[in-house]
């Protein structure tokens, strides 16, 4: 993707289900669930830019004695500092205990982070400041160990005032109103009531100590999310630790935030994209499973587990646009879905190029394009594959002679070449735009100037800011006779709100395009008209999406004609056509993630209508905030 889009959160899980004394005589250290955490997070790292965190949790500690562990940085490279840190600290254990560094119950005692549990978090965040506080996971902490509880979390929720109204009429005196504090102490309430349940169940049978003990083992985490959840309004993938040992990953009932996970006699292991477990643990992928919609992953004491469905489930509505970019490509069924993405666009860019290929250089935007441009050119190669069958009956649509169309490849080239050592640290505008447009270089001297058309696949276009700052501005001094930038994705239309920061309607070119539309055909009154609408609906619990009919007025083939003028550079003199993916192919590529929003305003949950409409009410008002 040419914009910088910040992402989600990621999750990472670890429950060892042995005794430690195993992992140090098998693997021959104490420090293998910190080394397998540390693969897990790094192979999430695209996610978490902005911070990291992690907690171990000793289960059968002694009391007086620590049994959570918890590092969390927002250093330049934070996994990297966190566990630069621990593995300090074991260097330092180990000079201290000498042999007693691999016995287990002296490492109980006298070592940091060589819990059963571990629990990691890659922040990249949306919102709220890059602090050590924002970082996951957060702790409610108690002296009864099963009313102690660590959160992590990547999700976002709809009805954060709806959820603060609910902790105060609980009693509560919520410290601000970020997610964060309202799911944790929304969990963490009932959490407490489940723990007095079970003691006001045993307490004229047992000492205190005993019933400790008893509520450790018979806590009920189901129960307790189906009480802290049913007002959860988002896209939302928990885990959640107790001081106990007991643990759950939850999943939104709608399945907009993904969740995997794996378990053999040694390890359960859970994280939000399947390529991480792969690498961490070198499993098949076929043995990594999905943590279903409105299920939890509980984990008891011993190391049991089962999926346990805590939620009414929604219809399936996850994230597609993730899979375009955000996730791993490594993932086999990604892959094959990206590359799908760019096979179906072969048509639509044909037609761009009037189906002169030997007149026509295909390149990408790096990186993550990179595998829908070989779906594309596979797509192309069948295409030819056809013409050359069809030549020999003179039936071809390529101009040539048989031997010509016989000899055709189509001419693939790699021109742009995005520049990472360059950074945008100058803040004047046109300052900073001189150097954006330097953040891309480009191949010169292989597109013939005024004869080739030049086609670019970029795998979204969300504010086409750098397209016309930089990519264009750059393949513009190349002179080709025409420039097709072909997105693999369809137009982003809507903000999302659960997760991922596209929350302002204003800043999408597609937006931007519509504007400019309603302008040229004398219809600008109808934002005032959805306006009303919206701030009318605004009290209704699950108003519809209002600003879809402004997009209805026109057609997809209008707004991306407009999306083209919009981000064409003054300077470049090349014809210009802007070519998206439409959401029929977008449902055929990746036809078992349905969560398509951000292109159609059809948003899985009530709040997201509600998001929308806030976000377009925010724009009429010139307000330049979040509308969630």
């Amino acid at each position: 993707m040419s914009d910088i889009i910040k992402h989600e959160c990621g999750i990472a899980l670890i429950r060892l289900r042995k005794p430690l004394q195993y992992y140090i005589d098998t693997y021959g250290t104490p420090a293998y669930a910190a080394r397998k955490m540390y693969l897990l997070m790094e192979k999430q790292k695209n996610r978490g830019q902005d911070g990291a965190g992690i907690a171990s949790f000793k289960i059968e500690q002694e009391p007086g004695l620590k049994y959570i562990s918890r590092y969390r940085s927002v250093d330049k490279d934070p996994i990297s500092d966190i566990f630069g840190k621990i593995d300090k600290k074991y260097t330092k254990t180990a000079k201290a205990g000498g042999n007693h560094f691999y016995e287990e119950d002296w490492l109980r005692e006298n070592s940091a982070f060589i819990g059963e549990i571990w629990l990691g978090h890659l922040r990249y965040g949306t919102h709220g400041k890059n602090s050590i506080e924002n970082c996951h996971p957060v702790l409610r902490q108690n002296n009864w160990r099963s009313r102690s509880l660590a959160m992590a979390g990547n999700f976002n929720m709809t009805n954060v005032d709806d959820l603060i109204k609910i902790l105060v009429d609980l009693g509560q005196h919520p410290k601000d109103k970020s997610d964060t504090v309202t799911v944790m102490e929304k969990i963490g309430h009932f959490l407490d009531e489940e723990n007095q349940r079970l003691f006001d169940k045993y307490k004229f049978q047992f000492s205190n100590k005993e019933i400790a003990q008893i509520i450790a083992n018979e806590l009920d985490l189901t129960h307790v999310l189906k009480r802290a959840c049913r007002d959860f309004d988002g896209g939302y993938a928990m885990a959640g630790v107790t001081g106990s040992g007991s643990a759950f990953v939850a999943r939104d009932p709608a399945g907009i935030r993904p969740a995997y996970f794996y378990s053999d006699d040694e390890v359960i292991v859970v994280a939000s994209e399947k390529p991480a477990i792969k690498t961490a643990f070198n499993v098949d992928y076929a043995d990594i499973r999905e943590i279903e919609p409105g299920f939890a992953l509980v984990i008891d004491r011993d190391g049991n587990f089962k999926q346990n469905q805590f939620i009414e489930q929604l219809p399936k509505k996850a994230c597609s646009f993730e899979r375009i970019y955000f996730s791993r490509g490594t993932d086999p069924d990604i892959y094959q879905e990206r590359k799908q993405l760019g096979r179906l666009l072969v048509p639509d860019v044909l037609k761009a190029i009037d189906y002169d290929l030997e007149n026509t250089v295909f390149s990408y935007i790096p990186n993550t394009a990179e595998t829908a441009f070989l779906g594309m050119m596979e797509g192309m190669e069948d295409y030819i594959a056809k013409q050359r069958a069809e030549a020999l009956k003179g039936k071809a649509k390529l101009n040539g002679n048989v031997e010509e169309i016989m000899h055709l490849r189509p001419r693939v080239e790699k021109l742009v070449i995005k520049d990472v050592k360059m950074r945008t640290f100058i803040t004047d505008d046109d300052s900073r735009d001189d150097l954006v447009s330097h953040v891309y270089d480009s191949t010169y001297e292989v597109v013939r100037k005024n004869v080739d058309t030049l086609v670019i696949i970029d795998d979204s276009i969300v504010r086409g800011t750098t397209l016309e700052k930089s990519i264009l501005t750059l393949i513009g001094r190349l002179k080709p006779k025409k420039v097709v930038v072909a997105s693999s994705a369809p137009q982003i239309r809507y903000p999302d709100c659960y997760g991922i920061d596209m929350s302002k309607t204003n800043e999408f070119v597609a937006f931007r395009a519509l504007l400019a539309l309603l302008d040229e055909t004398g219809q600008r009154e109808k934002l005032d008209e959805v306006y009303l609408q919206c701030k009318e609906g605004a009290t209704q619990p699950a108003p519809p999406n209002y600003v879809q009919s402004l997009y209805d007025l026109f057609t997809d083939e209008q707004i991306s004609a407009k999306i083209a003028e919009i981000v064409k550079p003054e300077s470049m003199t090349s014809e210009l056509e802007v070519v998206y993916q439409t959401v029929e192919n977008l449902h055929r590529a990746i036809p078992n993630h349905t969560g398509d929003w951000y292109f159609t305003g059809d948003y899985p949950t009530k709040g997201g209508n509600k998001v929308v409409n806030k976000a377009f009410s925010n724009f009429m008002e010139g307000k330049k905030v979040r509308a969630y």
